[in-house]
């Protein structure tokens, strides 16, 4: 494949589709109505740029998906660029400038390039999250810094880079960056993350604002008033600007959003009245968490009814006008932007039981199917508009019984090997948490946009598995072992 021939950090195609698309019609059979879910794909589902050709056929933003992947291969992460350069202009023109991208949902450099050009400031949480957006020019004040065990290293990078906000999450983290701050001679801008004691209705790997939760400081048990007191008092070596918190993930209830948003501005209110930060607290940031669809049936709001929400939360909790309120989408932002493209190579029926449709991916590329039990749509790329009246189960070439794309999928009844098979809203936490589990190389990025497809991030190779081996290693000595225990 020319991608792995030329292993270029970018590759243009100039990849055209039909030249007159007849776009997203009308469903065409309404009779599968009777029979929730065999009907064809949801249109909501698919990225803005979307289309279905003369032939039937799927087209992103005027590149045909299948003559995509005759040059790229699959699997392959394919994301409509403009889509995502609209929700980032629809984040900011909702919650202002102080808006961040919640990069952990998909990073890489033409990403972090992208949000920053659309007026977004970049959350990171890894010093490689904040290399990769330095890397890809994006000013260090544009950044805010996350994590609950940030490294003595991280910390230092970021007090020497000067990012726009570390968002400080434990006691011995502030201990850290007071020391770091002092020696830089550097005064850092922090919040504090609190914890509000709001259970979010999600699953409970992606709950956050729980009190018990690895993340933030306690309202209940006071550590949070404790940890503004001490960023506030006066000589700090840090900057208190603000609070911050998040809830969780995968949130479709406002009440949530609105309970976190008035816990928080209480909580506010009781420093301002006890003169704790009288002065320090002048924004307010209540983290990311919008829940999008991912499955027939399922219905979101857009960035600007969340951001509505919660401004009227926080006025009804008598936040002053002058305190900016702001968030970190990230999920909202990128995951209906993208599908992945698969190869059919294997259809395995059990009868009475079921048919296995075995696909050139699986949990190395979307690892939520397994994680959090997450549903996906499936669908034919030749065929974006036919009816799905057969039911299979989507599975990976991973070698785990639990390696499930999609439990219960429709699929029109002519599938075969061979075929493109598509799952949509795979924009989020696909490629970012993708593995080489068995070894499979990780599949290529390609944004498209007005016709034209660009590999982002290519696909590895084989001898990329290999570029961090040395299995003839020389052994440590005992001098550099003892000179390790000594530090």
């Amino acid at each position: 494949m020319p991608d792995a021939e030329n292993p270029s950090r970018h590759q243009d195609l100039l990849l055209h589709g039909d030249p007159e698309p007849v776009g997203l019609l009308a469903d065409p059979h309404p009779e599968d109505a009777a029979h929730p879910g065999s009907g064809p794909v949801p249109l909501a589902l698919l990225p803005d740029g979307a289309a279905v050709g003369e032939r039937g056929q799927l087209l992103v933003a005027g590149v045909d998906v299948a003559d995509l992947v005759a040059v790229v291969g699959t699997p392959v992460f394919v994301y409509d660029e403009e889509h995502l350069r609209r929700r980032c202009r629809e984040a900011v023109a909702a919650w202002g400038s102080g808006v961040a991208y919640a990069s952990k949902a998909f990073l890489c450099q033409a990403m972090a390039r992208l949000a920053y050009e659309e007026g977004m400031m970049i959350d990171v949480s890894t010093e490689g999250e904040l290399h990769v957006a330095v890397s890809a020019g994006v000013p260090p004040t544009r950044l805010v810094v996350h994590g609950n065990n940030k490294s003595e290293a991280e910390l230092s990078r970021a007090v020497q880079l000067g990012v726009g906000r570390i968002v400080v999450d434990s006691f011995d983290e502030i201990a850290r960056l007071e020391r770091l701050a002092s020696a830089a001679k550097a005064r850092p801008q922090v919040m504090v993350r609190v914890t509000p004691g709001i259970e979010a209705h999600t699953h409970e790997y992606v709950m956050t604002g729980q009190d018990d939760s690895k993340f933030g400081f306690g309202l209940a048990s006071g550590a949070a008033k404790q940890a503004v007191a001490r960023l506030a008092r006066p000589g700090s070596p840090v900057e208190l600007v603000g609070l911050h918190a998040h809830i969780g993930s995968q949130i479709f209830s406002v009440e949530s959003f609105a309970k976190a948003t008035a816990v928080v501005a209480h909580f506010m209110g009781e420093l301002m009245e006890s003169a704790d930060a009288v002065g320090s607290i002048r924004e307010i940031c209540m983290g990311g968490g919008l829940g999008v669809a991912y499955v027939d049936g399922e219905e979101s709001l857009s960035i600007a009814e969340w951001a509505k929400v919660v401004r009227e939360a926080a006025s009804a909790a008598g936040v002053p006008g002058n305190v900016a309120l702001t968030a970190e989408p990230g999920r909202a932002i990128v995951a209906s932007g993208a599908l992945t493209a698969y190869t059919v190579g294997t259809v395995k029926e059990i009868p009475g039981v079921r048919t296995y449709v075995s696909v050139d991916g699986g949990m190395s590329d979307n690892p939520r199917p397994v994680l959090y039990g997450s549903g996906y749509e499936a669908f034919l790329a030749r065929c974006v508009r036919s009816p799905r009246p057969r039911k299979v189960t989507v599975v990976g070439k991973h070698c785990e019984s639990g390696d499930v794309i999609v439990r219960d999928a429709q699929i029109p009844e002519d599938l075969a090997v061979g075929d493109v098979l598509v799952t949509p809203v795979t924009g989020a936490y696909g490629h970012s948490m993708a593995s080489n589990y068995n070894k499979v190389p990780r599949p290529p990025v390609v944004f498209v946009r007005d016709g034209v497809a660009r590999v982002v991030v290519r696909r590895e190779t084989a001898e990329d598995l290999l570029a961090l081996e040395d299995p003839d290693a020389p052994a440590l000595t005992a001098e550099a072992l003892s000179s390790q225990e000594r530090r």
